[in-house]
């Protein structure tokens, strides 16, 4: 991969979904479909919304181990990022992200106490692409 930051940036920007992975309390993964991150920072940090009472939430708290993964099924080639997820509930990260219309999620508004931001940050990465994978590593 030439420009990994571009590559994958250009991948998880065009991506519909992007699957989060966290890790259950018996200690067995669990992956879960979610809308495209609201914001990036280059392909290091990824910012997702989610309640606050979610199941993946309370995973997040009690073990911070996470993976990302964004694929383009036309072209057969998807990236699996790995990291940590952190749990936001302070009132600039959530007014940093909150979108018009988010009261269909979030009745109370930006404010809504069952709102909050997944901070996501990559540590590494696998690539794949015309059947060859590459790990690469996130500074």
């Amino acid at each position: 991969m030439k420009n990994p930051e571009q590559t994958i940036g250009n991948l998880a920007d065009k991506a519909k979904l992007a699957f989060i992975g966290s890790v259950d309390e018996q200690g067995y993964p669990n992956i879960k479909a979610m809308l495209q991150p609201r914001s990036r920072e280059g392909i290091k940090i990824f910012y997702f919304t989610t309640n606050t009472s979610s199941m993946r939430v309370h995973q997040y708290l009690t073990e911070n181990k996470a993976c990302i993964y964004f694929c383009d099924s036309r072209f057969f080639r998807g990236v699996m990022l790995r990291g940590t997820m952190e749990v936001l509930t302070d009132a600039e990260s959530k007014a940093m992200i909150w979108r018009e219309g988010d009261t269909r999620y979030y009745s109370e508004g930006v404010t809504d106490p069952d709102y909050c931001i997944l901070k996501f940050t990559a540590i590494s990465g696998r690539y794949y692409s015309n059947y060859h994978s590459e790990e690469f590593v996130i500074d």
